[in-house]
């Protein structure tokens, strides 16, 4: 009854929305606003989503201990590749591997502090303890970089990298290289047991027409460091995905893992 003047999702459905015969022809000039959380934004999916809508996508970033927004694109600023600049109160650092706060430019863990952030989990003061810091900042397991204007660029979530012979690989960059290739359409990776190299990256694709793994391997070597190129890819039919369309990629490891 009412045309859809605004659109609240994640990448997985941009992405199918996008291969989808009836909202590529469906009338489209309502649309005002889109944004995207819960998942990395795949460029390639953001620039097809803006060619084909003329609507650009707000990226934005949160947790459920945060209430659950920590920051968001601004409207009219927009900066590809990142999760925006945080919300009003709220204060954001990245730190290292020993708790100190990097400078500006710098990958670390993030930490967020502010009014939306929880006080601790219900009755799990141990667990509360490893997130929070008594000061009340909350460690939130992923891997940023904050820019000198504020804005920030999420890495990847701590507990998914790749120790490939000891350099580190981040799934969300990987996969952001081979969702740009015409032949696929949604993919995932995960790091796998390797005798060589402790480590090794494979990939989890979807298809559409005849791609063969070769030809995906040579589009990865001519835009990754060899040392971030799958060793394994596997075709599938669909990726497993929560409810509300989050890649899982605890199940895709858990499936290389049983062979």
């Amino acid at each position: 009854k009412y045309p859809i003047s605004g659109l609240m999702s994640l990448n997985t459905l941009y992405n199918a929305l996008l291969n989808d015969e009836g909202f590529i022809n469906a009338k489209r000039e309502h649309l005002k606003y889109c944004s995207a959380g819960g998942m990395a934004m795949m460029a390639d999916t953001t620039k097809r989503w803006q060619a084909l809508t003329g609507c650009e996508i707000l990226e934005g970033y949160g947790l459920t201990e945060t209430s659950p927004v920590v920051s968001i694109n601004p409207v009219g600023k927009v900066r590809a590749g990142t999760i925006g600049t945080a919300l009003p109160e709220t204060e954001v650092m990245v730190i290292d591997a020993k708790g100190q706060a990097l400078p500006v430019g710098q990958a670390g863990e993030l930490c967020v502090r502010g009014p939306q952030v929880m006080v601790g989990y219900w009755q799990r003061p141990e667990e509360t303890a490893r997130v929070m810091s008594v000061d009340g900042w909350l460690s939130t397991g992923d891997v940023a970089q904050i820019d000198e204007d504020g804005y920030i660029r999420i890495v990847d979530r701590i507990k998914d990298m790749i120790d490939v012979s000891g350099f580190k690989v981040y799934p969300n960059e990987v996969e952001d290289v081979v969702t740009s290739h015409p032949g696929i359409i949604e993919c995932a990776v995960v790091g796998v047991p390797s005798e060589k190299t402790g480590e090794a990256v494979k990939l989890f694709a979807v298809k559409k027409g005849d791609v063969s793994e070769k030809e995906i391997l040579d589009f990865c070597h001519e835009r990754l460091t060899g040392y971030k190129v799958p060793r394994h890819i596997d075709f599938v039919d669909e990726l497993p995905k929560s409810n509300v369309g989050k890649v899982l990629r605890r199940e895709l490891r858990e499936r290389a893992l049983a062979g």
